[in-house]
């Protein structure tokens, strides 16, 4: 799940696609045996080889499962910098164009588990879905 941050920071989802095209650990274990199954009995397969497939297999593992919990983490940052907005003056870029609006953060909703807040203007206009990327300013 790509992370919204203030100002519009880059967000998680290439790494993300980047470990979910990798092979998974039945696709690993499917070309282990294979190997093992068709490996010459003349020339079986070298010991120190097969303990640093057996690693790297594990520290693939251990990422995607770190992997996870930063994305986890992420989660947990972007709603606390949107509970902290609450009755805060911001800045707001619109997503057509460069027209910024200034307003008071009133409430804040998730979707998806990405936080969208409402921020009211001070015509009593009030704009709802903004994301955290689109604050600019701070105040």
């Amino acid at each position: 799940m790509a992370v919204d941050l203030l100002g519009g920071a880059s967000s998680v989802q290439q790494a993300t696609n980047a470990v979910q095209s990798s092979l998974g650990q039945e696709e690993f274990l499917k070309i282990l045996l294979s190997q093992l199954q068709y490996q010459d009995p003349l020339k079986p397969l070298d010991n120190q080889q097969f303990l640093a497939q057996l690693a790297q297999f594990s520290t693939l593992a251990q990422t995607s499962q770190l992997n996870d919990r930063i994305d986890t983490l992420l989660n947990i940052q972007s709603a606390n910098q949107s509970v902290g907005l609450i009755g805060r003056t911001v800045e707001v870029q619109s997503t057509v164009g460069d027209v910024a609006a200034v307003g008071v953060v009133t409430s804040l909703s998730f979707s998806s588990g990405q936080p969208f807040i409402n921020v009211k203007k001070a015509d009593g206009e009030i704009l709802t879905g903004i994301t955290l990327s689109q604050i600019s300013v701070i105040r």
